[in-house]
């Protein structure tokens, strides 16, 4: 995820996200300069190697484990909304930088943003 900052003092309002994240176990890193290029005979996943730990794992072990990883989420996309709402207070605004669009943090819902993250990890 790519969080822009513009405004009067976007430099502190970048260190004031940087600080949350820092706290969730996300330190900030600088965005690339350019894209890396990837060779297209690459495997990412081993097929055989997803069968077998979707056939070992309980479906419903894999339900309870995406209830509270949507819970801890949720709970950390409504802290960094309220830190984009602070700082749009003092003239400065946070935006989510996607390929087709910048949205700007502060209008968004939890459920909102986690669902632009997931539209961009699921096209990527």
């Amino acid at each position: 995820m790519i969080i822009e900052f513009v405004g009067a003092d976007a430099e502190a309002a970048g260190k004031s996200v940087a600080e949350l994240t820092a706290g969730w176990g996300y330190p900030p890193v600088p965005a690339p300069a350019a894209e890396p290029v990837t060779d297209p005979d690459d495997k990412v996943v081993d097929p055989v190697a997803v069968t077998a730990l979707v056939v070992s794992i309980p479906s419903a072990m894999l339900a309870v484990a995406d209830i509270a990883d949507r819970i801890q989420k949720r709970r950390r996309a409504s802290d960094l909304i309220e830190r984009a709402q602070q700082l749009r207070a003092q003239q400065a605004a946070a935006r989510l930088v996607r390929e087709d669009r910048s949205v700007d943090l502060a209008t968004l819902t939890p459920d909102q943003l986690l669902d632009l993250i997931a539209d961009e990890n699921s096209a990527t």
